[in-house]
């Protein structure tokens, strides 16, 4: 059972996540995506998870606070030895700013959820052996 509002949960699953690269694509929520599937694959990896540090818990900041939260965010990242591709969710209304993102091939879910956690999210993105992008709920 989640504490967040039916309307705000809504909104995450209709988001769009796109994942920056040549080529780029995006993933939904609950959609299976060849392109996940098919990075899994080259990378070695069974899951990855989607992950911002932005307006945690759905409180907006200004773009330099962002900013300095992604950037802290991919340096946990990198403390991992993982890589992570540069991304954005954006929902197709557009009534909320896309926030800046990072997919991170090979993330656990344990770790996904201790990151957006970490960084104060009301939810992540994650994938398993499927590649089917699934919203989980941290709050």
């Amino acid at each position: 059972m989640s504490s967040l509002p039916a309307e705000l949960i809504r909104a995450y699953a209709e988001t769009e996540y796109h994942v920056s690269g040549d080529p780029g694509f995006v993933l939904r929520i609950d959609a299976p995506s060849p392109e996940l599937l098919a990075l899994h694959a080259r990378l070695g990896v069974t899951s990855s998870a989607f992950l911002t540090a932005c307006n945690p818990h759905s409180q907006r900041l200004p773009p330099t606070e962002n900013a300095a939260r992604q950037a802290d965010l991919r340096r946990a990242i990198g403390q991992l030895g993982l890589p992570a591709l540069p991304g954005i969710g954006q929902h197709p209304r557009g009534d909320w700013a896309g926030e800046a993102s990072w997919l991170v091939p090979g993330l656990s879910r344990t770790v996904a959820e201790a990151l957006g956690e970490r960084f104060g999210q009301n939810a992540i993105v994650w994938a398993g052996a499927d590649a089917i992008p699934r919203l989980v709920l941290l709050r």
